[in-house]
């Protein structure tokens, strides 16, 4: 069993971004639905600095960032972005803080991965960090460090949480593959080794010695193994996307204690089917992979399949509530 295999996980919880720009709003929608594992909203409605890549790199320690036509660029100060990525934070942990008064329990915030974060980040000549390895050095050592203090202050603000730091990478296989585009779109950078990769992986989730680590990508084909290797407590992933050739990898990491958590809720407007049809497929794998249904809710979280940032708010609290709906499913009907 992995180390954090003794963590009370909550059954359901979202996977981090939500519509709209109002914090408070989405901060109440968030803790109202997940009582047991809320997690920080992130509103990337609002601008360059509420996105994801925006939002992580003003978390980092002496690297800054500004905003491009081409995207977020690496620069030598602090500029406006850097300063509203900060300020939106900041706005988002006080809300977070005004509805968690008093609560005891996991809560997770998310962050980009170093891989995804240097897939995006540029340099000052315009090409992704990735191209150069000394820079992927730097910016994971940056991040971090920006990690640190930042799970130190939501320790500050909500004391009684259990954090759960969640690395969102969805372009580790792309990184891994070689499919990350140079800047002028005709090339592709080079594959980054796998057991580089892995080890800056793993460093990253050093960083969070108080609790678990998951590592998130909607991306198809998670390298499972790899991410299990690198510490990750927890996966989450879209389940849509899991072929055959995934069971392997997915039976090892549940014997081994890693937590699933299993996208079955859309993240794309729609009808939604029956909380025990979001969970169907969950079963069926659990069927074909020969795993004990008494496994199920210690093993699985169940959540949206990416984030909620282009739905409506309707949408979203109707997704969210499902996913909590779906694993009382799961925990009360595991056959």
């Amino acid at each position: 069993m992995s180390e954090n295999s003794q963590f009370r996980f909550g059954a359901a919880t979202g996977v981090g971004s939500m519509p709209g720009g109002d914090a408070r709003e989405a901060a109440k929608t968030v803790t109202g639905t997940f009582e047991d594992f809320p997690f920080m909203p992130e509103l990337p409605a609002r601008g360059p600095g509420a996105d994801m890549i925006g939002r992580t790199a003003g978390l980092l320690v002496e690297l800054y960032a500004r905003v491009e036509p081409s995207g977020w660029r690496l620069g030598d100060r602090p500029g406006r972005d850097t300063k509203r990525a900060r300020s939106w934070l900041g706005e988002d942990l006080d809300a977070l803080e005004e509805f968690t008064q008093e609560y005891e329990g996991p809560l997770k915030v998310q962050a980009v991965g170093p891989w995804t974060l240097a897939a995006h980040l540029e340099l000052r000549n315009g090409e992704a960090a990735l191209s150069d390895p000394g820079a992927c050095r730097d910016l994971a050592a940056s991040l971090a460090e920006g990690l640190r203090l930042h799970l130190a202050e939501v320790r500050r603000r909500i004391p009684g949480a259990q954090l759960v730091l969640q690395l969102d990478e969805p372009s580790l296989t792309a990184v891994l593959r070689g499919q990350v585009k140079t800047a002028s779109g005709y090339r592709t950078h080079r594959a980054v080794d796998r057991q580089i990769v892995e080890q800056t992986l793993r460093d990253l989730v050093g960083v969070h010695e108080a609790g678990p680590v998951v590592v998130h990508s909607c991306a198809p084909d998670v390298p499972f193994a790899l991410l299990r290797r690198a510490g990750a407590a927890a996966v989450s992933f879209d389940f849509s996307l899991l072929t055959e050739r995934d069971d392997e990898a997915i039976g090892e990491a549940v014997e081994a204690g890693t937590r699933l958590f299993t996208g079955v809720v859309p993240s794309a407007e729609g009808p939604l089917s029956d909380p025990a049809g979001s969970v169907m497929g969950v079963r069926t794998l659990w069927r074909r992979l020969g795993l004990s249904p008494g496994l199920l809710a210690e093993a699985v979280t169940v959540t949206p399949a990416c984030g909620l940032a282009g739905v409506s708010p309707g949408y979203a609290r109707r997704a969210l509530a499902q996913c909590a709906r779906a694993a009382r499913s799961l925990a009360d009907n595991p056959e």
